[in-house]
């Protein structure tokens, strides 16, 4: 337990940013698992809005420390290679 009241003060701040970042994890989890689903139904128009809504949900996810910004990129681009596999085959 801390005793000092900057070390009590650091604990409540953790929690707070810890709800904030789970939150913000879930959120894009959720429209991930989404943008997969449609992807794998093979709706092409309705994928490409929510690849759009992903990418600014990472976006803003990696402009704070939630997230890293590579990692961000790095789903963005894998979300978008797969998206462009879906057009090619429906050509």
């Amino acid at each position: 337990m801390a005793h000092s009241l900057s070390a009590k003060k650091t604990i409540k701040q953790n929690a707070k940013r810890r709800k904030i970042n789970r939150s913000r994890k879930s959120q894009l989890k959720t429209q991930i698992k989404n943008l997969e689903k449609t992807l794998s139904d093979g709706d092409l128009e309705t994928a490409e809005k929510q690849l759009k809504q992903v990418v600014k949900k990472l976006d803003k996810v990696s402009s704070t420390s939630t997230m890293h910004k590579k990692t961000a990129a790095r789903r963005k681009s894998s979300l978008a290679k797969r998206l462009n596999t879906l057009k090619k085959q429906q050509d």
